[in-house]
């Protein structure tokens, strides 16, 4: 069985079968990190995303080539025109160069997207590398499409068809932009070119024909993805925020770059928001969650893949601590059942018809517009199927697991225990101690089953008992 992919396109607001402009072979561009400090959970949710696009495309055959940017220079503190550079103010925050600043950040990112099982895109493509080529692109359009100011040259939007369909009429960037350059034609133009103000040197800034300055920040994703995969490649994604202006933007670059009214992408495809219970997570209050932070509480990070697996890329996904730690169980549980199918197993994989309706069943439901929330019981059904041998069984989960990427051909029990950095004592005390407990509430010593749980819990461990799981410790999130 065969079942074509759909994937629903932000610009037309629908879902349609995916065939890629190039036989067997989809190009793909991903809006990378602004790296100005670690990526919070909710950035880390469209990386999740966009793995599991690519997983459910090389699950179809395809050959892929992904490129992911990472954005250096250019993006100010806000969508619009004017203000600061994001870098800029890091630096001066951490008191380093903006050079520093990003290597940091870049390493601290990639280093949370392997800890995710992330796969490595195609390339990587820093948004410094390619200033020329940028510089090269705003001269092409700048007769056309532009017009220079005090402040820069700016991108004028009535020049291209359309304007703002990704966004959505009545609620795209003509309503969002504030208008906060004087001089401008439209609220909706925006920044190609930013000049650095007169008697000021930036750490980054570059020789222009419109002066000293550097480039605006929607300006390098035309410029790399253009670049790297052709005038009109297969899929662009990135966040919601980024359809409302960033991507909006980019397309009428593209038209203008390529003189037609084609927008860069056959799809664009968003991934939604990670809330929590105060609203949408961001850094702007400087309170959000890293992934760092959930592992010094204990929780290994495929818990968090696996939460984002849960819910479609398209809704909006509430993170708590409660949340969390039921993705972490539904994992243990996960583990533990295959550890053990894989200790019946020998080398038998027969697939009947039974097995192969269970594979059918997986690949309509990530077929559906990667609807992978429908697709994770199956596992617990392939689990659960005692007419199939404990290597058939093996088998089909892991052909599941090329898409899911929670690593369950080689993950164990042992490997998910992640030690909180609060916890002030070895694991093999904990062990020892509720081993000590256990004998004691046997006994019926219940004093001393309680004296060695607070003990337990000075030293930042919390006693769950009754886990069916075997479980016996954790911290409190």
């Amino acid at each position: 069985m065969s079942v074509p992919l759909r994937l629903f396109d932000s610009l037309n607001r629908s879902a349609r079968e995916f065939n890629p402009i190039e036989a067997n072979h989809a190009r793909v561009y991903s809006c990378g990190p602004t790296v100005y400090h670690f990526a919070h959970l909710g950035n880390l949710r469209a990386y999740v995303f966009t793995d599991t696009l690519t997983r459910v495309m090389r699950w179809k055959g395809l050959e892929v080539t992904h490129v992911v940017n990472i954005t250096d220079v250019g993006h100010l503190t806000s969508d619009a025109d004017a203000g600061d550079d994001k870098m800029a103010v890091a630096a001066a925050r951490e008191a380093k160069t903006i050079w520093d600043v990003a290597k940091f950040y870049t390493e601290a990112f990639m280093n949370d997207v392997a800890a995710l099982n992330i796969r490595a895109p195609s390339r990587w493509s820093v948004a410094t590398d390619h200033v020329q080529e940028m510089i090269a692109f705003a001269e092409r359009i700048e007769l056309k499409h532009c017009y220079e100011l005090e402040t820069g040259l700016y991108f004028d939007s009535s020049t291209v068809p359309d304007y703002g369909r990704l966004a959505g009429h009545g609620d795209g960037p003509q309503a969002n932009r504030i208008t906060e350059v004087d001089g401008k034609r439209h609220s909706s133009d925006f920044a190609i070119w930013r000049k650095s103000p007169s008697g000021e040197q930036r750490q980054m800034e570059w020789e222009s024909p419109w002066g000293k300055g550097v480039p605006g920040w929607h300006l390098e994703c035309s410029v790399m993805s253009l670049k790297y995969l052709g005038n009109q490649f297969d899929i662009h994604t990135g966040g919601i925020d980024h359809r409302q202006i960033h991507h909006p933007n980019e397309i009428a670059q593209n038209q203008a770059y390529t003189c037609t009214s084609a927008t860069g992408a056959n799809w664009w495809m968003h991934n939604n928001f990670l809330v929590t219970r105060e609203g949408k997570m961001s850094k702007s209050s400087g309170e959000f969650a890293t992934l760092q932070s959930v592992v010094d509480k204990g929780v290994h990070p495929l818990a968090y893949r696996l939460m984002c697996l849960q819910a479609h890329y398209r809704s909006e996904l509430e993170f708590s601590g409660e949340s969390l730690l039921a993705a972490l169980t539904r994992l243990k549980r996960l583990v533990m059942a295959i550890e053990a199918l894989r200790a019946e197993a020998d080398t038998t994989v027969l697939i009947t018809s039974e097995g192969q309706a269970l594979l059918d069943r997986f690949e309509e439901a990530v077929c559906d517009d990667l609807n992978v929330p429908k697709a994770l019981p199956i596992l617990d059904e392939v689990l659960a199927t005692k007419s199939l041998t404990p290597a058939t069984r093996l088998h089909l989960i892991e052909r599941m697991d090329q898409v899911f990427g929670l690593q369950l051909d080689g993950m164990t029990r042992t490997a998910l225990r992640v030690r909180p950095v609060l916890a002030r004592t070895d694991e093999r005390t904990i062990a020892k101690r509720l081993a000590e407990r256990q004998a004691a509430r046997a006994a019926k010593n219940f004093g001393l089953s309680d004296s060695i749980r607070d003990n337990l819990a000075v030293a930042g461990v919390d006693v769950m008992d009754g886990d069916p799981l075997g479980w016996d410790w954790k911290l409190e999130l």
